[in-house]
């Protein structure tokens, strides 16, 4: 299972938003409620990508309802919404990235020939696990260094049962 360069670039320049509007590293919150815009210039620079992909990623972000967008000089993105009811799934969503472990298409009868390959489950209850993941991780838990540790093993059935 791999996340594409573009859901990546979407999480990373998000991130880099957040930050730059004053997100405070202890609770993930915008330190000021009416933050100046981010230009897309200085996330680019910030994390070494091309400013011509940030713009198509934001056109999708910003039709998600996650960012707007102040025009003219000082101009560039603000969250649209506090760090901490943005999901990692949100932005994922929001740039049109789909995330399957199968190598089924969606709606399709199956992996192999038609037919559904022995593991087609295992790989499709882990693009699950990692939705849902996702959807609990915000921008404020990213910002607050939050992360490490909360992928829990799963609990297995004792022996003698």
């Amino acid at each position: 299972m791999r996340l594409s360069t573009r859901g990546r670039y979407a999480v990373m320049a998000m991130v880099e938003l957040a930050a730059r509007q004053g997100g405070c590293e202890a609770t993930g919150r915008l330190a000021n409620p009416a933050p100046r815009p981010v230009s897309l210039a200085d996330i680019a620079a910030a994390q070494l990508l091309s400013v011509a992909y940030l713009e198509q990623l934001f056109g999708h972000l910003r039709r998600a309802g996650l960012v707007a967008s102040a025009r003219g000089p000082g101009g560039g993105y603000r969250l649209a919404r506090p760090p901490e009811e943005i999901a990692v799934a949100a932005i994922v969503d929001a740039v049109d990235e789909p995330l399957r472990a199968t190598r089924c298409d969606e709606g399709s009868p199956g992996c192999l020939a038609g037919q559904k390959c022995l593991t087609h489950d295992l790989w499709q209850e882990l693009g699950e696990q990692i939705r849902l993941f996702l959807a609990h991780v915000t921008l404020a838990d990213i910002i607050a260094g939050r992360i490490a540790g909360r992928a829990n093993a799963p609990r297995l059935q004792a022996a003698a049962e």
